[in-house]
């Protein structure tokens, strides 16, 4: 495979990493309850890619509780 394809192909994937991290850490940051401690889901966005945001979205928020 030549390098430029490989780079071609990366380039959305890593773009699309970087903006899930940040979208996922800024609404961590504005969240008040989530399932878990805050610390655990900033390893889990940083440290399993692609995956770990999506995670978060899916299982981290967790609605007000009344």
């Amino acid at each position: 495979m030549d390098n430029t394809l490989l780079i071609q192909l990366l380039v959305p994937v890593i773009i699309l990493q970087f903006i899930l991290v940040v979208t996922a850490l800024v609404s961590l940051k504005n969240t008040e309850y989530t399932n878990g401690p805050k610390w655990m889901w900033v390893l889990i966005i940083l440290f399993v890619n692609l995956i770990g945001p999506i995670v978060f979205f899916i299982f981290g928020k967790r609605g007000r509780r009344t």
